[in-house]
């Protein structure tokens, strides 16, 4: 296992990031298991845990916390804010007045007094962005947090909020969590360059492209029933749109193949060669998913292979809509899209 330093923090971290998101209700509901995971993990060298109050409606932070009791010096945890855990007004986003409670329900799951690294989850455009850096702030004051960063903002509002930082006295994001794999490399073009110019540290997301690049998901092969049921569309092989993205998927295997190494395996060292990547976040179901992401934790890619993944997709692509559910206001609002009738 690798190390490298997150964001100018002076924390060292593992290049592989244990993501808990598959623990609780939405995927295993074991805790004895997620916890024997999570044990096995540590076990192999990674020291670098990310969950989110939202994974499991609070669950998956009650079965990382039973985890890490007795453990919790040893670990860099990682946990985020912004959607909702229940119904009515003001109980989601980055306001100071959602932020304060959410960090405080996050602590108590967790079992812990502090969080390593915590997250604003998404954008909130009803709120400043100076108001949730200045909550943010206190909190690295207060000692609850020891640093935060941003998950999927585009390149522009990462920009922003550096800005407003630094103009208001204010601590600045240390850290950014895009999504980025073989099949989705939108963010080399301005994600990634932005994050090294800052300083910023990168763990990203999703580098087996939702299960794509597991190597179970081939053409003419059945979609494993846990993500064909969680996002059915991603997986139907006549529809145009995904037909980039199953092509890739083959000319892939045939390189790991070639290479006498999984997909997996190939997939997560390519991540972990950019530059501007800290840590790669792998999200395992089982120990079997675990042990199969482990196996590749030492392999280190050539500049012949990487010649020839460019090929496959070239650098900056996409090959499918990496948000998902989520999109940005500029493109939910009708009103930022279409000036009013009276003025066309």
């Amino acid at each position: 296992m690798r190390y490298r330093v997150l964001g100018g923090t002076g924390i060292e971290v593992s290049h592989h990031c244990l993501g808990a998101m598959m623990f609780g209700d939405v995927a295993n509901k074991d805790h004895d298991e997620g916890v024997r995971i999570i044990h096995r993990a540590l076990e192999a060298g990674i020291n670098f845990v990310d969950t989110a109050d939202m994974y499991s409606a609070g669950e998956s932070e009650v079965i990382v916390g039973k985890a890490l009791q007795g453990r919790r010096d040893d670990v860099v945890l990682a946990t985020k804010v912004h959607f909702p855990l229940g119904e009515g007004r003001n109980r989601s986003g980055n306001s100071r007045r959602y932020v304060v409670r959410a960090v405080e329900d996050s602590l108590r799951r967790l079992g812990t007094d502090w969080i390593d690294l915590y997250q604003v989850h998404r954008p909130d455009y009803s709120t400043d962005i100076e108001e949730t850096l200045s909550v943010l702030t206190d909190l690295v004051r207060d000692g609850k947090i020891r640093a935060f960063g941003c998950s999927t903002f585009p390149a522009e509002e990462i920009v922003e909020a550096y800005h407003v930082a630094m103009n208001r006295g204010l601590m600045r994001f240390r850290t950014e969590q895009p999504p980025y794999s073989m099949l989705a490399r939108g963010i080399e073009r301005s994600v990634l360059p932005v994050a090294q110019r800052l300083g910023m540290g990168v763990l990203v997301w999703s580098p087996l492209a939702s299960g794509f690049l597991s190597g179970k998901h081939r053409r003419g092969a059945a979609a494993e029933a846990f993500r064909a049921t969680l996002t059915p569309d991603r997986f139907d092989e006549s529809l145009a749109r995904n037909a980039a993205k199953f092509d890739a998927v083959e000319e892939f295997a045939k390189l790991a193949d070639e290479m006498g190494v999984s997909l997996p395996a190939l997939a997560i060292a390519f991540v972990t060669t950019h530059p501007g990547v800290t840590s790669a976040i792998t999200g395992p179901r089982t120990m079997e998913h675990l042990e199969s992401l482990l196996e590749g934790a030492d392999l280190v890619l050539t500049d012949d292979v990487l010649d020839r993944i460019d090929e496959i997709v070239p650098p900056g692509t996409d090959t499918y809509d990496v948000h998902g559910f989520w999109k940005p206001a500029s493109l939910l609002e009708i009103h930022q899209r279409r000036r009013p009738l009276d003025q066309r």
